[in-house]
């Protein structure tokens, strides 16, 4: 918007230099004693450059008004897309944390139940393993298999290199750390043993 202001004035200028140019080049003809062309013709002129100058205003407050609209609509669409992050992460950590409340209450019912019998302690644990398991899966995530494969940087970080004459290079020999993977995202590559003989 400066540079059109920069424009419009600089025209202006020119128009009024232009101006000032037929006036004192009339007045430099009356001393001469030259013909002097008819003073109605300098209204005229001046009628013209004055509605040039009202056009020029026009556009001017028209580009200006645009500008103000503009800004006021992409600060109206920074505002609805903060708003609409915020939604959207609060129903997806509700979700996932419904999803948890049962794993709750069954870790205070083992807590609170007497440690006699460890094999139904175990069991029960075992059981809210699986249903943590199932919540996590309900949620998007996914284990990264290893078993038989060959070394990947996007999926496994590699930590030791061990030699191993029935397997071919690159191979995972075994898995340290589990990886997990979230809709396609890896959250925490495998820590893997890679084979280099």
């Amino acid at each position: 918007m400066p540079f059109e202001k920069d424009k419009m004035k600089k025209k202006d200028e020119e128009i009024l230099e232009e101006m000032q140019k037929e006036i004192n080049e009339s007045d430099t003809a009356a001393e001469a004693g030259e013909e002097v062309p008819a003073e109605d013709a300098q209204p005229e002129a001046a009628a013209e450059l004055s509605q040039q100058v009202e056009k020029l205003e026009a556009e001017k407050q028209e580009s200006e008004e645009r500008l103000k609209r503009l800004q006021a609509d992409f600060e109206n669409f920074r505002r609805r897309t903060r708003q609409e992050k915020e939604e959207l992460a609060a129903v997806v950590t509700q979700g996932l944390l419904t999803d948890m409340l049962p794993l709750l209450d069954n870790f205070q019912r083992a807590m609170a139940a007497e440690a006699k019998d460890i094999e139904s302690f175990k069991q029960g644990v075992e059981m809210i393993y699986k249903q943590f398991q199932d919540a996590l899966a309900k949620n998007g995530l996914e284990a990264i298999d290893t078993t038989g494969a060959k070394f990947d940087p996007n999926f496994h970080q590699a930590v030791m290199r061990v030699q191993d004459p029935d397997k071919e290079d690159d191979t995972i020999a075994a898995e340290l750390q589990k990886g997990y993977m979230a809709k396609g995202r890896v959250l925490r590559p495998s820590m893997v043993q890679v084979v280099a003989n």
